[in-house]
């Protein structure tokens, strides 16, 4: 699925990286706990959080991770922004919760991924 589907399914905003729109994306992991986004498959993903800072960006990187979406309307600083368009990690954010999110993304298609086990 690419990014500018999940910006319209999620009626998102993009707040960076607009020039990625066009990526395509895997597979989505939805989760506020990093530690739980590691153990996630990396596969050109996009990550729903409604965690904001640094830390998620940080971890989208290890991850593969294409986009980010923060959902419940949660807004990253600048400092947030600038790490993620250093690294071409496209960030988007709904007012959407991240049930209803992570839901009509998989309605549509994007699976889930698979998780680490071991």
């Amino acid at each position: 699925m690419k990014i500018s589907k999940i910006k319209k399914l999620l009626d998102a905003k993009v707040i960076c990286c607009e020039h990625l729109l066009e990526t395509e994306v895997n597979s989505a992991c939805g989760s506020d706990m990093m530690s739980d986004v590691l153990a996630f498959v990396k596969d050109n993903a996009v990550l729903l959080t409604g965690l904001v800072n640094p830390q998620v960006i940080r971890t989208a990187e290890m991850m593969d991770i294409k986009c980010i979406v923060f959902v419940r309307g949660k807004e990253p600083t600048e400092n947030v922004i600038e790490l993620a368009q250093s690294m071409e990690i496209a960030i988007l954010t709904t007012d959407e919760r991240m049930y209803v999110a992570c839901g009509k993304l998989y309605m549509n298609g994007l699976e889930g991924g698979s998780v680490i086990t071991s």
